[in-house]
């Protein structure tokens, strides 16, 4: 077959259509998304968006059940949202194999918090697996397949944003489908009440010591055998990066599987070198398997447990000049995230910092509302957390808080998780109010679409949820929907729901600015002679608007003439664009 570039995603999804894989559910999470986006481009694939990671776990799990080879991904937080069916899986094992990706974000560029994912391959006792590159992000995907059906586990597919979204060579293959393997009933395997529990952790266990002694030998584990001043364990991004720098003027012990860690393997290769090093990015999960084997070992005593390693990193820590490599004379301009021109939430955030409300917010590009000038929230947990949080923080002042201080989410986001909270609010009845930041997409990590859409990962018509009726079959008598470009309107919704002696839900419903479907109005610009310089168009933080020559300024190529601004202005200054 041909030879390709693709990017890691992109190989991942390739090694699924190669492995056979027949069922892919996921929820997206940058930068995991494009691994099931690009595995929708095969038509041998049912793939689906799965209204959160749990759920989409336990999909993938089904279908592994019903004799078919079966995938879900997720970033690192998302994890967190599955492992409740992850532990219990790692018990009843699977029929087909069973693969779960999981990407990392070291660095934080899109998370809100850093999280090294090893931890779950441990504390769940299934292997995990660690490319470095595209090509092995597909061929371990097959390999990991091979290891789900021999040891009768899932495995752990672990990348990180660097491999994630960088490209390399990849050589393609045909798809083989291997025969469905028939479904039987076995209670005492995949019914996980006490007294078969019992009798499955002890076959964990032995499988864990049977994939230690696999990853003795196999070929996803590697020596490289170069200077033997200095030998460097490691494995992911971090094994690029010391070859790059080191070439083979050391020693490498490059592992890719990362769970469970060989013995022999790492003693053998320490015994050859006068210096071992573990180079890893966040925790010391290599490094203190070594010292428990007796092993003098330096690791994070050089190396940061915080954020991404590079070149110059390990080049500049252990004594190493970096040829070629170039660094910036002058500091690089802040350039802040900020919510797009003519965003549909800017309008609603604007109205709650007007008025000095209380904001639990959640996760999507609506925590942009954070920034300034906005600076519209108060807290961002994880996903959902923003209705129970407000429940909670109801409950604790009572009236004090019930009549300023409001939870937003976004719709996906809603779906995902923050139905239970929303539950929770009627039922343990607090008089919160909820805003649904409804933009018909999911908008984060890219468009992708969500149960309130009406359609499917493939853009096909799908069932809607009607978030209204939802709200009301929830327990909810106060529902309203509004128009977030329409200020008036939000600030009337706003006031409303926060005096009324109940619960309710506000729905913000403008589609996002950036769907295609959507058709931007011409631009409005300023009419010089009308600005008296107040600045209070500023305070939007609307990117198309700006400050020039001491007047406001309508960056033509971004603004969406939204006409938010124009509400603002006491001196109507903002005028139609003239063409």
């Amino acid at each position: 077959m041909n030879k390709t570039l693709l990017l890691g995603n992109q190989a991942v999804a390739r090694g699924l259509y190669e492995a056979g894989c027949c069922v892919a559910s996921s929820y997206p999470g940058t930068p995991s998304t494009e691994i099931t986006e690009f595995a929708a481009t095969y038509d041998d694939i049912a793939c689906e968006w799965a209204p959160n990671e749990k759920v989409a776990m336990e999909v993938a799990f089904g279908a592994s059940l019903a004799g078919k080879r079966s995938f879900c991904a997720m970033k690192h937080v998302g994890m967190n949202v599955a492992a409740d069916p992850l532990f219990t899986m790692s018990y009843t094992g699977v029929n087909a194999g069973m693969v779960i990706a999981v990407a990392d974000d070291p660095g934080m560029h899109s998370s809100q918090n850093e999280q090294d994912s090893r931890h779950y391959a441990a504390f769940a006792k299934v292997p995990m697996l660690e490319p470095s590159d595209s090509a092995e992000c597909l061929s371990f995907i097959k390999e990991a397949y091979e290891i789900s059906e021999r040891f009768d586990t899932p495995v752990i597919l672990k990348t990180c944003t660097r491999v994630a979204h960088s490209q390399s060579l990849v050589e393609l293959s045909e798809r083989v489908v291997p025969a469905v393997k028939p479904y039987e009933k076995k209670p005492s395997k995949y019914i996980m009440m006490p007294g078969f529990a019992k009798k499955r952790h002890p076959i964990v266990e032995q499988r864990t010591a049977d994939l230690t002694a696999f990853a003795e030998t196999t070929s996803l584990n590697r020596v490289e055998m170069g200077g033997t001043a200095m030998g460097i364990i490691t494995s992911s991004t971090c094994y690029q990066y010391v070859k790059e720098v080191f070439g083979d003027s050391i020693s490498v012990l490059k592992l890719g599987m990362i769970h469970p860690l060989p013995v022999d393997l790492i003693r053998d290769f320490a015994s050859k070198v006068e210096r071992l090093v573990v180079v890893e990015e966040l925790d010391d999960v290599i490094e203190t398997h070594c010292r428990k084997l007796g092993l003098e070992v330096e690791g994070k005593s050089l190396f940061s447990p915080i954020g991404e390693y590079s070149q110059n990193v390990i080049a500049n820590t252990l004594g190493q000049s970096v040829e070629g490599g170039t660094a910036l004379n002058e500091e690089l301009p802040v350039r802040p995230p900020v919510m797009c021109a003519g965003c549909p939430h800017r309008g609603m955030f604007y109205t709650l910092s007007k008025n000095k409300i209380t904001v639990l917010g959640d996760i999507g590009c609506y925590t942009l509302g954070a920034q300034a000038p906005l600076c519209a929230m108060d807290a961002t947990i994880c996903m959902g957390a923003s209705i129970s949080g407000l429940h909670g923080f109801n409950k604790a002042l009572g009236e004090e808080s019930e009549s300023k201080t409001v939870g937003v989410i976004g719709d996906s986001t809603f779906m995902h998780s923050g139905m239970t909270g929303l539950v929770n609010v009627a039922y343990n009845a607090t008089n919160s109010t909820v805003i649904i930041l409804d933009n018909s997409i999911t908008g984060m990590t890219g468009h992708q679409q969500n149960p309130t859409t009406g359609y499917n990962i493939k853009g096909d018509p799908a069932a809607k949820v009607d978030l209204e009726a939802l709200c009301r079959a929830l327990g909810f008598n106060r529902v309203r929907v509004v128009d977030p470009y329409d200020l008036s309107a939000c600030e009337t919704a706003v006031k409303e729901e926060l005096a009324a002696k109940e619960p309710s839900v506000i729905i913000s419903r403008r589609p996002c600015v950036l769907l295609k479907s959507v058709k931007a109005n011409p631009p409005l610009n300023v009419n010089t002679d009308k600005c008296r310089s107040c600045k209070k168009c500023m305070k939007l933080g609307c990117p198309a608007i700006s400050m020039k020559n001491g007047k406001a300024f309508v960056d033509p190529t971004l603004c969406v003439g939204c006409n938010v601004c124009t509400q603002l202005c006491a001196f109507d200054a903002f005028e139609g664009m003239n063409r």
